[in-house]
């Protein structure tokens, strides 16, 4: 696994061994930052990448021009892999590590780095989808995620984004068994 583009193009990226950790393929990260780079989402952004597991969503958003990024993960093993990723492309100064639940943090409302411009989600695939459209609207009714901001969203290719009614879907593609869906949050109006 490696940094696919930006100033860290190239550079391996860690993860740990076995199944628990699902880092984002090359090739799917390459789709989808090509998609983000047409939408004009990463340049000086602010980033969550929640459910960060080895941190490459967010480290490739760094790398092609993301401001910030703050990476919210709980294991063990992809905590240690993940610190050790920024460690070694010295990106510490403008990255962050939450090593706690996403979930309790969503409904708590508050998140360092925020409010953030792009956020990206990855979950296990055995959380439903319904709490993670839960998890979307915390996120938006508390500020943590900013007006226009793209959400990116990680999913077994079998089931579907469900959004919260105030993320306006701008695609899906599936990769695999791999789907990644990405929406806009907007208000009731469509701003």
């Amino acid at each position: 696994m490696r940094v696919i583009a930006g100033t860290h193009k190239g550079r391996i990226l860690r993860a740990p061994k076995g199944l628990t950790t699902r880092p984002t393929a090359d090739r799917v990260r390459e789709a989808l930052f090509s998609r983000l780079a047409s939408l004009g989402a990463i340049e000086g952004v602010g980033v969550l990448d929640a459910f960060a597991g080895t941190g490459t969503l967010g480290i490739e958003a760094i790398s092609r021009g993301a401001a910030r990024a703050t990476f919210v993960e709980n294991e063990k093993a992809a905590l240690q892999a993940l610190r050790g990723n920024l460690d070694s492309l010295r990106i510490t100064d403008t990255t962050q590590v939450v090593a706690k639940d996403m979930f309790a943090l969503a409904h708590r409302g508050s998140l360092p780095g925020a409010p953030f411009a792009l956020l990206f989600l990855d979950p296990p695939y055995r959380i439903d989808k319904s709490e993670v459209r839960g998890l979307v609207a915390s996120l938006v009714q508390s500020g943590v995620l900013m007006m226009g901001a793209i959400v990116v969203w990680e999913h077994s290719a079998d089931r579907s984004a469900l959004w919260p009614e105030m993320v306006s879907e701008l695609g899906s593609k599936c990769y695999g068994d791999t789907a990644v869906s990405i929406g806009i949050y907007e208000d009731e109006e469509g701003a």
